[in-house]
């Protein structure tokens, strides 16, 4: 066991963040985990509450946070698109003033710092494959915005703190991201997908199924999280996380269907504003930095979440906004 560390995880209660939590406390470090609960759920981190080692605080980031640590994982933020575009005002104060009150409480406890970024930075991407020097096409006034921009400018803030203050900065620009744990109802299309394959319902497709998105499995993103965290100080520029692997809508559809013996049917409806029509990572200065790169291929990944999703009750499951 090397060094005892003092890590803040907000957004810890969330579908990443409980597993990054989960494997932070396996190694020994002092972990303590802040989310406001409007998109996870208490129940994913319950199981840490007996240890010694983990402190969960109800927080909001949006608001000041006074702490002392040594490392601080920024994963605060609605990800989902009906669940960003809820309150998309509120969303944008997570992304910029929550990353101003985190940023200076790293400043301040001299501690290094992780952004949760988003492949949504390269709007609907021009380039393909999405090198991290590709600066984007995103909307900067269309409904994903919130999102998008409020995500751009959170890596601007990360940058000029590193710049005027010395912070040891990490910026990991996240691709389509799936495992255990989804919330049922975050209407991204893995979960929308199981769940309505498992029901017997129509399977929503939005378009014609043509766009394509690259599918990472949650295990090798929080051990590619802590890779970064870990890097040299070198290394602070953007570093993208995902799956190069490049599927269809459809041909996810038809997979989940074979997985779980689905009499459901595809069903079409109009593409979202602004929805991308392709996305997948270049992942070469992940290898080239990192040594990372995804080990576990969508079947068997598919096969895990939709194990789990089995396992679940929706009903218990609060969805968090009428969208769903």
């Amino acid at each position: 066991m090397g060094t005892i560390k003092r890590i803040l995880v907000t957004g810890g209660a969330g579908f990443l963040g409980s597993h990054l939590c989960e494997r932070l406390v396996g190694e020994g470090h002092d972990v303590i985990c802040v989310d406001n609960f409007f998109t996870s759920q208490k129940a994913n981190v319950s199981h840490l509450l007996s240890k010694p080692n983990f402190e969960l605080i109800r927080h909001d980031i949006v608001h000041p946070l006074f702490l002392e640590v040594d490392e601080i994982y920024n994963l605060a933020c609605p990800a989902a698109p009906g669940h960003y575009q809820y309150n998309p005002i509120k969303t944008m104060k997570t992304s910029v003033i929550g990353s101003i009150n985190l940023l200076g409480m790293a400043r301040r406890c001299n501690a290094k710092i992780f952004q949760a970024s988003t492949s949504e930075v390269y709007g609907d991407p021009e380039v393909h494959p999405q090198p991290e020097s590709y600066r984007g096409c995103v909307n900067p006034i269309g409904i994903r915005a919130c999102y998008d921009e409020g995500k751009r400018a959170a890596e601007t803030l990360f940058m000029d703190y590193h710049r005027m203050n010395k912070l040891r900065i990490r910026i990991c620009r996240i691709f389509n991201t799936y495992g255990p744990r989804m919330h049922p109802f975050d209407g991204r299309v893995v979960s929308n997908f199981i769940r309505q394959a498992l029901s017997n319902t129509d399977i929503t497709i939005y378009g014609d199924g043509s766009q394509t998105r690259s599918f990472c499995y949650r295990d090798d993103l929080v051990e590619g999280f802590i890779r970064l965290m870990n890097a040299p100080d070198e290394v602070v520029f953007p570093v993208n996380m995902g799956n190069p692997g490049e599927y269809t809508i459809k041909e996810l559809a038809e997979m989940i269907i074979e997985l779980t013996g689905s009499k459901s049917k595809l069903v079409y409806k109009p593409l979202p504003a602004d929805d991308p029509t392709r996305r997948r990572p270049d992942i070469t200065l992940a290898k080239k930095h990192l040594s990372w790169e995804p080990k576990i291929p969508l079947r068997e990944g598919l096969s895990k979440t939709i194990a789990w999703f089995k396992s679940i009750d929706p009903e218990q499951f609060r969805p968090p906004t009428p969208n769903y």
